[in-house]
């Protein structure tokens, strides 16, 4: 009965989705082009909330159980489980004011309004997942680029999202990379929590009544052993998944 009612919830949820994509394509443009780097930030945060209210149609629910007080005056480093690209509008509202920068795949950068132009314009690396040098040039990049601008960068070290919600070994190099570029950064894992489940049935229909959690663990410095503290990162972000059952 659930995926039943699926069907013509999501309809209606892309819909709305791609109006609010369309919509904020030239709002991005003009904000970045007239008023500069702050404004377009704005209208990128206001997007994803905006993507967050579509996905109240399907009765989704979202959590950011966030007790750190996070400097905002220093570079962070946001280290995080992968599960659906619905990991992403929560990540960049919730964590606003820190400015967000993701590693994404070359493929998102264009063809996609409003999401192709943030990523090639707003801080964002594209790779190419096929080119290891290339990928790691530009997550270089990125750990310069928020060291030098006080900004954040997500990666997601399992590389691919979890279909099933179960945590996937990390791959070490690009975080590596990024704490080299920026070793004043600090260190904020993060443990998401059924966004899988928006595509439990593929990409249609869509998930419904699922309530998406952020929990935010505490931050850690960048010092010691740098295969010592990824193993301690990646165990915090996997005690904080649920198991696949739940």
């Amino acid at each position: 009965m659930q995926k039943i009612l699926a069907y013509p919830l999501t309809i209606v949820y892309f819909l709305f989705f791609g109006i609010t994509l369309l919509l904020f394509h030239p709002i991005q443009w003009i904000c970045f082009n007239l008023f500069g780097y702050d404004a377009h930030r704005k209208s990128v945060a206001i997007l994803n909330l905006c993507l967050l209210r579509c996905t109240h149609i399907l009765g989704t629910r979202y959590t950011c159980n966030n007790p750190h007080a996070i400097p905002t005056d220093r570079p962070t480093i946001i280290v995080m489980n992968h599960q659906s690209m619905h990991d992403i509008p929560p990540i960049t509202w919730f964590l606003r004011k820190h400015h967000p920068k993701f590693v994404s795949k070359k493929e998102l950068g264009k063809g996609i309004p409003s999401v192709s132009y943030n990523l090639r314009h707003g801080g964002s690396v594209l790779i190419n997942r096929k080119d290891s040098r290339q990928s790691l040039t530009e997550i270089g990049k990125l750990g310069s680029y928020i060291a030098k601008h006080n900004r954040s960068a997500v990666i997601f070290p399992e590389g691919t999202r979890s279909k099933t919600g179960a945590p996937k070994k990390f791959h070490t190099t690009g975080l590596k990379v990024l704490m080299k570029k920026a070793p004043g950064a600090l260190i904020i894992p993060i443990s998401i929590n059924n966004s899988w489940k928006m595509l439990k049935y593929g990409k249609f229909p869509k998930g419904i009544g699922n309530h998406i959690t952020l929990d935010v663990h505490t931050p850690m410095e960048i010092s010691g052993d740098l295969d010592v503290l990824i193993g301690k990162i990646e165990q915090t972000i996997t005690q904080g998944i649920l198991p696949v059952n739940d």
